[in-house]
């Protein structure tokens, strides 16, 4: 499952560091807020070199971030993470809006049928 999210990065988490049994590890974070009817703010966490990324973005910029969720059990509660896996700016991808579809109306088809002799008749 890929789920995106898009919006205005509103602010910058601080990174926190610790020792695990595979070696040192950071973990960073931000927060989104979606460009809605109802603005939503999301909090995100990356993980490692993403850290970097983020870094590279003023807040306030425009993002695009590739997300996974996934919630865990602890002491009878659960808890849910936004994890980025990617970060981009928002309209960098070469996708078209659906808003830009040509638009096939009726008129058109009138004017084929006029230019091709077609008329409401059928053979049968």
């Amino acid at each position: 499952m890929s789920l995106e999210l898009t919006g205005k990065l509103v602010q910058k988490l601080p990174v926190q560091t610790g020792e695990g049994k595979n070696g040192p590890w950071s973990k960073g974070g931000f927060v989104i807020e979606t460009g809605d009817r109802y603005p939503k703010k999301v909090c995100c966490v990356v993980w490692g070199d993403l850290i970097n990324q983020v870094n590279a973005f003023q807040e306030g910029a425009n993002v695009k971030a590739s997300i996974d969720l996934e919630s865990r059990e602890f002491n009878g509660r659960w808890y849910t993470d936004v994890k980025v896996w990617r970060l981009d700016a928002a309209g960098a991808s070469g996708a078209a809006p659906v808003d830009n579809m040509p638009d096939y109306n009726t008129s058109q088809q009138q004017d084929y049928d006029a230019a091709s002799g077609a008329s409401d008749d059928l053979p049968f």
